[in-house]
């Protein structure tokens, strides 16, 4: 009889505890959404490893926690967590990163997805889960384009105001004749289109073009049928890593200041002319969305930025403290993380900070400021670390970028 009574007790304890497990169970289940609510989650999907790891990478997501600190770390009562990821240079892993943020780790936007078929890719899937996506990093202006979506808005710059600020100016200058040597992708070919149609509304015309894969190990031949056309200018439309090995290339080959061809750099961040060096980077002409040395302002974040980074902050990693900062303001002012309210409120807020003085986001999703065209400093007129650049002109917003009765944007009434 005790027998059998322990045998009743054992299996009472084994079903209580039972009950007790599936109880906690629920009971963390039912808690998920509500701890996923405690915080804001802001992503950022970024070269950490690859050719893009120095004008994205650490300073990038540097610059976003000075953004999230400088508002408070808080916004409607609610921690602001920064998540992020490499994408190894992948679209695959771009994508995949997103979907899973947004599924699973309830990331509330993504700021910054480096590389235009990486923020591509991004793009299809902020579009399917309704998501705000800010990108500061591509250039592929078919991202406000033919691509646009309702929560998503290009911040920093796009490949018609690149390439408009610097063929234009230089075609009108005298540097009718382009050769181009491009990077064989999204961000590449799309940034060559559009310096091609300014240079034909600028009277100029292109001599030929070679492109290449990213992370060309030689660009030696590239350089070499480049220098053997009749094009007085070389635009090149390769970023990061592979525009500091084309520019070395070049000089090497004797393409050098003064000569009878130009380099023009279609994307160029201050971190590409620090790699290089005055002596080779020098009388390079680029546009900028941003130059840390423009204003006490700009000086101010910049001097903060270093001491943790121990490099200037490019147009890119300013952007991305100036879009979360806007981010931040819009759902403050929506009172709401949700994608259409706080886009709405990102369109009405103007953009001010040391970033621009009179930004605004179109309906196509373009952040349009003014740009900057500069060209690098001879190391003679340079006076102190990171003095790198002189301002040939500054190309007011609605000038810089595509109109809005050329977008090709869908969402857009005309």
């Amino acid at each position: 009889m005790q027998t059998q009574w322990q045998g009743l007790a054992r299996a009472r304890r084994f079903a209580a505890a039972c009950a007790c497990i599936a109880a906690w169970s629920a009971l963390i289940v039912a808690a998920q959404p509500a701890r996923a609510a405690e915080t804001v989650k802001i992503g950022l999907i970024l070269d950490m490893s690859g050719v893009y790891a120095d004008i994205s990478g650490k300073g990038t997501a540097t610059a976003a926690q000075l953004a999230i600190a400088d508002f408070g770390g808080k916004v409607l009562g609610r921690d602001v967590e920064l998540v992020v990821a490499d994408h190894q240079g992948r679209a695959d892993i771009a994508a995949s990163k997103a979907r899973e943020w947004f599924d699973v780790r309830k990331v509330d936007a993504i700021h910054d997805v480096t590389g235009s078929s990486r923020a591509l890719a991004v793009l299809n899937v902020a579009r399917e889960k309704g998501k705000v996506l800010v990108l500061s990093g591509p250039a592929s202006d078919r991202l406000t384009g033919d691509l646009c979506s309702a929560t998503s808005v290009h911040y920093a710059y796009d490949s018609y105001a690149l390439a408009n600020s610097v063929a234009r100016t230089v075609a009108r200058q005298g540097g009718k004749r382009w050769y181009f040597i491009t990077a064989d992708y999204a961000g590449g070919h799309d940034i060559v289109n559009a310096a091609r149609a300014a240079l034909e509304q600028a009277g100029g015309s292109v001599a030929g073009e070679v492109r290449h894969p990213l992370g060309a190990s030689d660009f030696s031949s590239a350089v070499v049928r480049a220098q053997g056309s009749d094009a007085g200018v070389i635009g090149l439309a390769s970023f990061g890593g592979d525009l500091v090995n084309v520019i070395k290339s070049a000089r090497e080959f004797g393409i050098r200041p003064g000569g009878k061809q130009r380099l023009a750099s279609l994307l160029m961040y201050i971190n590409d002319v620090h790699a290089i060096g005055l002596q080779t980077a020098q009388g390079m002409v680029l546009s900028e969305a941003f130059y840390w040395d423009m204003n006490a302002e700009t000086r101010a974040f910049s001097r903060r930025y270093f001491d943790k980074v121990r490099a200037m902050p490019n147009m890119s990693q300013a952007a991305v403290y100036s879009s979360v900062l806007h981010y931040l303001k819009a759902v403050q002012a929506a009172g709401s993380t949700e994608a259409p309210a706080v886009m709405r409120k990102m369109r009405e807020l103007p953009v001010v900070d040391f970033y621009t003085k009179n930004g605004h986001i179109r309906e196509d999703g373009l952040m349009v400021h003014d740009m900057y065209l500069f060209e690098v400093k001879r190391p003679s007129e340079s006076k102190y670390p990171w003095d790198y650049y002189k301002l040939l002109t500054t190309i007011p917003g609605d000038k810089a970028f595509k109109p809005m009765a050329e977008s090709g944007c869908p969402l857009v009434r005309h």
